[in-house]
C-alpha cells in the first residue's frame, strides 16, 4: 500500500548515472522496482557502449549504455538515480559533464536518489550545503565538509532527494524514492487541473 500503483509512475523518464565499477544490486534492485510502476529508463555514462558493475570487489556484468552525459539535458529527465560503488563514484565525482547534469536536474527541482558512495558527485558538484543526508560511512567526512547534515538512517529525504547507505537498505530507498516521484506526480497533475478552471472562470 506504501508503494503508488504502477499508473502514477508510468511515463517518467528517469536517468542512471554510472560508470565502470558501479555496485550492481544499487542500479538493478531500483531500476527494477521503478520499471514496475512504469517509469522508462536510460542509462547515461562519461563513456557510449558498455559498463561494468561491480558486486562489493569482485567483477559484476556488463550493461549497456543509452547516451552520455555530453548528449542530454536535464529537460529529457524527471529525475536522476546514482548508484554507489566507490569506484564508479571516485570516476564520476571528477567529471564536468556528470556535475553539470546533477546541478541543472536540481535547479529544476527534480528527484536526485543516490546511495553508497554516489554523494560524492552532489558534493563536487557544490549542492550538498544545508541537507540532510546519509550515505556509506566513509562518505561521511566529506558530507559533513561540505555542510551536509549527515544522519545514520535507511532511507533520509530531503525535499527532492533521496539518500541511502548500503544495499542493505535498497528496499527503503526504492520506496523513499518512489514515493517523491509519485508526489511529484500528484503535484504536477493537480497544478495541471488547477490551471484550467481558473483561466475559464476568467474567460466566462
Amino acid at each position: 500500500m506504501s508503494n503508488p500503483p504502477q499508473h502514477q509512475l508510468g511515463g517518467l523518464c528517469i536517468g542512471i548515472v554510472l560508470s565502470d565499477g558501479f555496485e550492481q544490486s544499487e542500479m538493478t534492485g531500483p531500476r527494477a522496482a521503478l520499471e514496475e510502476s512504469g517509469v522508462i529508463i536510460r542509462m547515461l555514462s562519461d563513456k557510449t557502449g558498455q559498463v561494468r558493475g561491480v558486486h562489493h570487489d569482485q567483477p559484476g556484468d556488463l550493461f549497456d549504455v543509452d547516451t552520455t552525459f555530453k548528449q542530454v539535458t536535464a529537460d529529457e529527465f524527471d529525475a536522476l538515480l546514482l548508484p554507489g560503488g566507490e569506484v564508479n563514484a571516485r570516476r564520476l565525482r571528477d567529471n564536468a559533464d556528470a556535475q553539470a547534469l546533477v546541478r541543472q536536474i536540481d535547479a529544476q527541482g527534480k528527484p536526485i536518489a543516490v546511495i553508497c558512495h554516489a554523494p560524492w558527485l552532489l558534493i563536487s558538484a557544490g549542492l550538498v550545503r544545508g541537507r540532510k543526508m546519509t550515505s556509506s560511512p566513509d562518505v561521511k567526512q566529506d558530507l559533513e565538509k561540505a555542510g551536509a547534515h549527515w544522519v545514520d538512517e535507511k532511507a533520509v529525504v530531503d525535499r527532492n532527494w533521496v539518500s541511502s547507505r548500503t544495499p542493505e537498505d535498497i528496499p527503503a530507498f526504492n520506496a523513499a524514492f518512489k514515493g517523491i516521484l509519485a508526489q511529484r506526480t500528484r503535484q504536477h497533475i493537480r497544478g495541471t487541473a488547477d490551471d484550467i478552471p481558473s483561466s475559464a472562470g476568467e474567460g466566462g
